[in-house]
């Protein structure tokens, strides 16, 4: 899951950028008219526009752009990064922000950031208890603020209709605040400016956004942004699948992946070895079939096994196989291999699946996984297990995606099941 955000100046940026780098992610701050980083690995980025005291329409132009990058870029969560005494033009880039997404997309203003003195109550934000029409901000000569009522000075710059939920209904809990949102919504305000006092209240702000199923741009100093991230990866988490790749023949490796079945309830797709140990045009069709076979499965089982271990299964005869082939036995190995890479492959890159990670038992199909996948490495991260290593795919079709390797003969009934557990804790 991609996090794209937008703010109108680079410190700025790179304070958002760190809240969501202690939330787990990776993040990097792209400086006003850079591109984006070519590596993937990161899935939080946070764009510098430098627009907080140029003309709105300039301003409006560059959001604009930067929307469209992060768009291009992938990025399926889109927040604002305001300035945390409100200068700059907020209403005007949020509005900005809102017309590059869905029709149905609300914006949530929340200035809070408590760690820093700001906090808001009966709408007005208060810098260390002081209302900030009344503090320095005031006397800014560039753009001097003259208003401490939120909806009032959002409401100025945007042309959407601006709401309000006070600090009564966020302190009551989830469901209170979403009542309240609700109703706010059924007036016509598209942007909604919330009270907050506490780091527990913008937490249970952004649990009730996640979990409302609605389009929410955040627009806040950053605190709820790293909130709501967090809450929506862990969304994401649990509705994506983890790929479970074996090709060890190992009976080990069979114990293993029984009690991954029992445990999780999934059902393997077995992809035969048989016409996989060919040239010919045998293993093309397998490949299709079980890759088939397997984006079906995916739609009822969030651990999706795929495997060359059929339980009763015989082993193929490779030395038959060579001399019907006219190939070597190592040679019609490798094709087996390389077709379960394939098939994790095509199912790791489809737009049908949303997967959280990936494990791979075997050397050799770890190795054919990262070749035809087009990666240069794994970054290591962690042990798991002795012999079982957790990191990230360095490069390629599925950059930054973890993966945990093990070999075959590793660990005990619980292994498998163990490692994916792991992945199911660090893509959380």
């Amino acid at each position: 899951m991609k996090i794209g955000v937008i703010a109108d100046d680079l410190t700025g940026a790179n304070a958002s950028g760190v809240k969501l780098v202690r939330q787990g992610f990776q993040a990097s701050t792209i400086v006003h008219s850079a591109t984006l980083p070519a590596n993937s690995f990161y899935d939080a980025v946070i764009m510098d526009t430098d627009s907080r005291y140029i003309e709105e329409g300039v301003a409006k132009q560059r959001v604009a752009r930067a929307m469209e990058q992060l768009q291009n870029w992938g990025a399926a969560i889109f927040t604002k990064r305001i300035d945390s005494t409100l200068r700059g033009n907020i209403g005007a880039e949020i509005d900005e922000m809102l017309k590059g997404m869905a029709e149905d997309a609300i914006s949530i203003v929340m200035p809070s950031f408590p760690d820093s003195g700001r906090a808001m109550a009966g709408g007005y934000l208060l810098l260390d208890g002081i209302p900030l029409q009344e503090t320095y901000v005031s006397k800014d000569p560039i753009a001097p603020i003259k208003k401490s009522y939120v909806p009032d000075l959002i409401g100025d710059q945007s042309h959407h209709q601006v709401g309000y939920v006070g600090l009564s209904a966020v302190m009551e809990g989830q469901e209170s605040f979403l009542n309240e949102l609700s109703l706010q919504l059924q007036t016509g305000a598209r942007i909604i400016v919330v009270d907050a006092m506490t780091n527990e209240q913008i937490d249970e702000v952004a649990e009730a956004l996640a979990s409302s199923g609605r389009t929410v741009l955040c627009a806040d100093p950053g605190p709820l942004t790293a909130s709501y991230a967090r809450a929506m990866s862990r969304d994401y988490a649990k509705k994506a699948n983890i790929l479970v790749a074996v090709g060890s023949a190992t009976s080990l490796t069979g114990t293993q992946l029984a009690y991954l079945i029992e445990k999780t309830g999934s059902t393997p797709v077995y992809v035969n070895p048989e016409p996989l140990a060919s040239y010919g045009g045998s293993w093309k069709q397998e490949v299709e079939r079980a890759t088939k076979a397997a984006l079906k499965q995916a739609e009822t089982d969030r651990v999706l096994i795929v495997t060359t271990h059929k339980p009763g299964q015989e082993l193929v005869d490779l030395k038959a196989k060579a001399i019907e082939e006219g190939k070597s036995s190592d040679a019609l190995a490798k094709r087996i291999t390389d077709g379960l890479a394939t098939i994790s492959r095509k199912l790791l890159t489809s737009e049908r699946v949303q997967f959280a990670g990936c494990f791979t038992s075997g050397g050799d199909v770890t190795a054919s996984v990262c070749a035809l996948g087009r990666a240069n490495g794994i970054a290591l991260k962690d042990e798991v297990m002795p012999l079982a290593a957790y990191g990230t795919f360095d490069g390629g079709y599925f950059d930054g995606l973890p993966v945990v390797t093990k070999g075959g003969l590793i660990g005990d009934k619980k292994a498998i099941y163990e490692c994916v557990k792991f992945i199911e804790t660090k893509a959380m």
